[in-house]
């Protein structure tokens, strides 16, 4: 939920550098696709009671913490020029908002993400 909100928010907003926040939005759409793929397979019992899928869910939710915490720091890097220039137009004061709010949505995708792979590596222990 909180990826795609970090989708939502920095699409909507003017893209300031493309380059960041193109990989920004990269990460919420892939991470987005890949958790849900994952819990559709795990709803409709794909995994069968397999410990290998602890391990592809370890891997996924690793991945997913390290790429939304690079996400997360370049939004706010993003959000921070932007930040200087909004005190001359309303308009940016706004893009600044949205850009804060995306902001704060990713580094909460990157906590459930690692507060998932911290169930799932006590899981894989118990395994």
């Amino acid at each position: 939920i909180f990826g795609g909100l970090v989708w939502i928010l920095v699409a909507s907003t003017k893209v300031a550098l493309s380059m960041p926040q193109g990989w920004v939005m990269f990460v919420s759409v892939l991470c987005f696709i890949m958790s849900t793929t994952l819990l559709c397979l795990y709803l409709c019992g794909a995994h069968g009671g397999s410990s290998s899928w602890i391990t592809w869910d370890v891997i996924c939710q690793g991945t997913a913490a390290l790429f939304y915490l690079s996400a997360a720091v370049l939004q706010a890097y993003v959000t921070y020029g932007v930040g200087s220039l909004s005190s001359s137009s309303t308009v940016l004061y706004t893009i600044y908002q949205e850009n804060i709010a995306a902001v704060v949505f990713a580094f909460l995708a990157t906590l459930t993400y690692v507060i998932h792979k911290v169930y799932s590596l006590l899981r894989w222990k118990l395994a």
